[in-house]
């Protein structure tokens, strides 16, 4: 009965939608009819509402639904949907304004002259109008109404020229900023939590281990890390655009023919272009610069989108009227000024002390006030002329209600279909396809692709992406990111807009094209950019890099970069040494060996200790890296005999745990069953237990004899590796960090030696002041000394001469007596610092700085920008782990 009621669910939606029926409404009608059938008929026929439920009931899915509005509208940690409305504001704003109109027209006039240069116009204006407004829609229909009649004037094919402003349009699905990335962030981003979790389990039951090393963990995503990982993809495909258009026009000129400007490319037509152009670019710059800098969240991004593109449409408004720059002209004297206040001098209003700290605050106010009356300015113009801000405000909110609508209906039939055993079906069919990974993406890529014939991105992104993501995610053979997928799914949602009979794109043309120009003309243009965006996937999907390039960069050089310790990063950290060692392997041994000539005596004989200690381990190293070499050349020899029994077997228990999972569903419901159920309720269960139990033994004897054998020996093969992965790091660990605290000690000796007279002056202190007084003078003291590097000696023993004066009875001659131990601490640890800096600090810090980025890299507090982007190169790859599991 579960799947009567999943097939119920599929084609009341399927029917609903097809029939025209509001996707907001069709959604979560679907869930509501099915969900309440499904608890009438079990109340009805069994007397339970849950009984047709393979995960919960009802109560369940309802409280599901709920927590998902709670999660949309209330959780403060999932805001990543607040930057859809700033981003929606930013893209009718500009279009509106007609800044669209002044891009292509000036565009036109640039490129036309040359062969095809009309249609290569087109996609250059598609991508700045996709990064600027990334509404299709708004940006088909101002190219069909501006460059179609130009193109058609100028005798451009039907097709090419129909096809090129459909395709240019639909750019904006995946040129950052895009809603529909920012959704499939969302989704992704709880479908991350689930593949984890799977993943979790699978390492448990495939190992037996409680805890998964963190190294195999799935790697989340964010909007932002969306944004980064699809600007690639987007300018490739952008470039395949105009290479394509160029390439036709060369071949076959009466296609595209060459348009002559009848004006002058003077200076006046420079400055007409200059102003087309600067200002998008300057607001693309801004929104996607701060985020790929990491000085701006999305939603912070989204803001400063919806400024600009409202200073923007403030003086294009008044375009050609006195006074039309001014607004735009003081937000950007404005702006000036905030950046080069905080730039000389840091703003904190809850911090000013000083004059200075006043003056700059001052400035920085008068600063901001301008910006605001700038924003209230080309806010009243833009209300004012034509009532253009009340229209942007209207679609805004209309476009934000259906995205969010959508979202939660979404929500309601997933819940559904997970309640009706959907998930689960969907993964026993995607495990059971051969090929392993790429057979289920493969074909979860055709589906969306066929979906894209019917169905919106948005339907396609908030019901597919839930029920497949974790599944793809969950996978350690490829192991890939969760910000890959979204950028694929991205990718081939983008052609939904193109694929007919539906493509979204094509209808917004056919609105505005002329009737000479036939749809089956449309249909024909779009072919050839729906097989530039396939081979676009195919592409991206054997070159992660592309998508994953960027995101771990900026991850790995931002301010909140993870340190080189991290575990994810290991095994990248190390390639890159590794090569290190082969290329520099004779300085780093000669830097070793000069570091073991040096003369210590100088130094404590603690510090002697470690240091010739961490001198042995350097020396180490290369010997290390070549037993992890041969772990590794042994587990490559045996990997392609041992893969596929591993398959095979993981297959099998994987079989073997879902009958399992089924026979205690069984046997937990006929310990339910009660005298009114009947004996033929009670034969029926029986007879399905005894088929599972004949199904577990034929699995269980299915596994080859030779596999405990051959598992055993290449789990040793792997713990092999392990182990001498975690002695390199351990000894380069103990190589490197007594190395840098001697050097840090050393080069502290002139920051102690202004402690003298301060240390002088607590002995005044005592005598003359109250114990009190005395203990917090040097309560004040004791943060200061432990800032310099080595002196936690003397701080101890300052931190007692300050134990002294507290407490019921107050001891100064105490104190005094353990201050001169103190002070003789002090003088010793100063006298040997001032002499190993003559002696050996200049050996040493050469030392350090030749190991550095070697034996000392997992020890930096971050990585240095150049490692930091050779180990994001590395990382950007897939890497297989389903044999640890």
């Amino acid at each position: 009965m579960e799947l009567f009621f999943l097939l119920l669910l599929v084609l009341l939606m399927a029917t609903a939608l097809g029939s025209g029926y509001p996707v907001a409404f069709a959604l979560p009608g679907s869930a509501i009819i099915s969900v309440g059938l499904a608890a009438l008929t079990g109340w009805l026929l069994t007397g339970s509402p849950d009984a047709y439920f393979i995960q919960g009931g009802p109560s369940e899915w309802l409280s599901a639904g709920v927590t998902n509005f709670r999660g949309v509208y209330w959780e403060v940690e999932r805001d990543t949907l607040i930057a859809i409305p700033l981003f929606v504001f930013m893209g009718i704003m500009l279009q509106r304004s007609r800044i669209a109109e002044d891009l292509l027209v000036t565009m036109a006039q640039l490129f036309g002259p040359v062969r095809g240069g009309l249609g290569m116009s087109v996609v250059f204006v598609g991508a700045l109008l996709a990064a600027t407004t990334g509404i299709v829609g708004a940006t088909v229909v101002a190219m069909g109404l501006i460059s179609l009649p130009a193109m058609l004037r100028n005798n451009y094919s039907h097709p090419l020229a129909t096809g090129t402003i459909a395709a240019s349009g639909t750019l904006g699905q995946i040129i950052p900023p895009s809603i529909v990335l920012i959704i499939l962030a969302d989704q992704l981003a709880s479908a991350t939590d689930q593949a984890s979790t799977a993943r979790k389990a699978l390492y448990k039951a495939s190992t037996g281990e409680l805890s998964m090393p963190s190294a195999f963990d799935v790697s989340s995503t964010s909007a932002g890390e969306m944004f980064l990982g699809a600007l690639l993809p987007g300018l490739v495909l952008v470039g395949v655009y105009i290479v394509f258009i160029a390439i036709y026009a060369f071949i076959r000129p009466s296609v595209a023919p060459a348009i002559p400007f009848e004006g002058k490319y003077d200076a006046r037509f420079a400055v007409k272009v200059a102003m087309a152009l600067v200002p998008p670019l300057a607001l693309i710059f801004i929104v996607l610069g701060s985020i790929i800098m990491g000085i701006a969240t999305v939603n912070q991004a989204g803001a400063i989108g919806a400024a600009g593109a409202l200073i923007m449409g403030g003086y294009r408004l008044k375009d050609g009227q006195a006074r039309a720059f001014w607004p735009a002209i003081l937000a950007f004297i404005s702006v000036a000024v905030i950046i080069t206040t905080t730039q000389v001098h840091p703003i904190n209003i809850k911090n000013v002390v000083t004059s200075s700290d006043v003056t700059w605050l001052v400035i920085a106010l008068i600063a901001v006030t301008g910006l605001i009356l700038a924003l209230i300015w080309s806010g009243i113009r833009a209300y004012r002329i034509d009532d253009t801000l009340r229209g942007v405000m209207i679609e805004t909110a209309k476009t934000t209600s259906l995205v969010f609508i959508i979202l939660l209906g979404a929500a309601m039939l997933t819940a559904a279909f997970r309640g009706f055993g959907g998930e689960e079906l969907v993964k026993d069919f995607l495990t059971s396809l051969p090929g392993g990974f790429w057979g289920q993406f493969v074909i979860v890529m055709a589906v969306i692709f066929i979906l894209g014939f019917f169905l919106d991105f948005i339907e396609i992104a908030v019901v597919v992406v839930p029920i497949v993501a974790p599944i793809l995610l969950a996978d350690p053979s490829a192991n890939v990111t969760a910000v890959w997928l979204g950028v694929m799914i991205g990718l081939n949602i983008q052609t939904s807009f193109l694929t007919p009979p539906f493509g979204f794109a094509l209808f917004y043309l056919r609105g505005v094209a002329p009737k000479a120009v036939k749809t089956i003309s449309m249909y024909k243009g779009v072919i050839a950019f729906i097989i530039m965006q396939l081979l676009a996937l195919v592409v991206v999907a054997y070159n992660p890099r592309l998508v994953n390039y960027l995101p771990t960069r900026l991850s790995l050089t931002g301010e909140t970069a993870p340190p080189p310790v991290n575990p994810k990063l290991q095994h990248c950290i190390e390639d890159y040494a590794f090569n290190q060692y082969v290329q520099r392997g004779t300085q780093i041994r000669s830097a070793i060996a000069q570091a073991n000539a040096l003369d210590l005596s100088t130094l404590p004989k603690k510090l002697q200790k470690n240091l010739k200690a961490s001198f042995e381990d350097a020396s180490k190293t290369f010997a290390l890296r070549d037993t992890i070499d041969k772990a590794v050349v042994a587990i490559d020899a045996a990997t392609p005999a041992y893969r596929p029994l591993h398959t095979q077997v993981r297959r099998i228990e994987a079989v073997i745990l879902r009958l399992k999972v089924q026979q205690k569903d069984l046997q937990t419901e006929l310990r339910q069953l009660t005298a009114d159920d009947g004996n033929h309720r009670k034969a029926e269960i029986e007879g399905r237990l005894e088929h599972i139990i004949e199904e577990l033994k034929a699995q269980q004897a299915s596994i080859p004899e030779a596999w405990k054998e051959r598992h055993k020996t290449y789990s040793a093969l792997l713990k092999t590796e392990t182990k001498s992965r975690t002695l390199y790091r351990r000894t380069v660990d103990g190589a490197y960090e007594p190395v840098q605290i001697a050097t840090e000690t050393i080069a502290a000796a002139s920051e102690l030696s202004k402690w003298g007279e301060k240390l002088d002056g607590v002995r005044e202190v005592i005598k003359s002041q109250n114990p009190k007084a005395a203990a917090e003078h040097i309560a004040a003291l004791l943060p200061e000394i432990g800032d310099v590097a080595g002196a936690r000696d003397i701080r101890s023993k300052l931190s007692s001469v300050r134990r002294a004066l507290r407490g019921r009875a107050p001891d100064k001659d105490k104190a005094l007596e353990r201050l001169d131990v103190a002070l003789k601490t002090y003088q010793e640890d100063l006298a040997w610092r001032q002499s190993a800096a003559g002696s050996v600090l200049g050996g040493l810090q050469t030392y350090e700085k030749a190991i550095r980025d070697t034996i000392g890299l997992r020890k930096q507090a971050r990585l240095p920008a150049d490692q930091a982007v050779d180990v994001a190169a590395c990382m950007a790859y897939h890497r297989d782990i389903s044999l640890h599991f």
